[in-house]
């Protein structure tokens, strides 16, 4: 019946629904990150980024589990800082013991500056 409250993506009392998620949703992030590595693969993100900076490769799960977020943390700063660089934008690459907060809002401030 239409307008019946509780439905999928249906208006209840001015809010929104939220829509019920399928089995699937649980593997979604293992989906996005070998997307993520495919991508990153195309662009020799191994030779140019991580050579560099003498890191390992990633897996093909590494953002979607959370085992050290700490490394997690600055794997992400330094795909980030290369990934700007490699886009034209001159970038320093953040050391592993700068301020978290810092190296965010430098990241942010630079890509919106895109």
């Amino acid at each position: 019946e239409e307008g019946a409250p509780g439905r999928r993506g249906e208006r209840e009392r001015g809010e929104e629904v939220p829509a019920e998620r399928g089995p699937g949703a649980a593997f979604h992030m293992f989906v996005l990150m070998e997307d993520l590595l495919d991508k990153l693969k195309l662009l020799s993100y191994e030779e140019e980024a991580l050579r560099r900076h003498n890191m390992r490769p990633l897996s093909r799960h590494y953002f979607a589990l959370p085992t050290n977020p700490g490394e997690q943390f600055f794997m992400f700063c330094t795909l980030a800082a290369w990934l700007i660089s490699k886009a034209g934008h001159p970038f320093e690459q953040p050391q592993e013991y700068d301020d978290p907060n810092a190296v965010i809002s430098n990241v942010l401030s630079e890509l919106r500056s895109f």
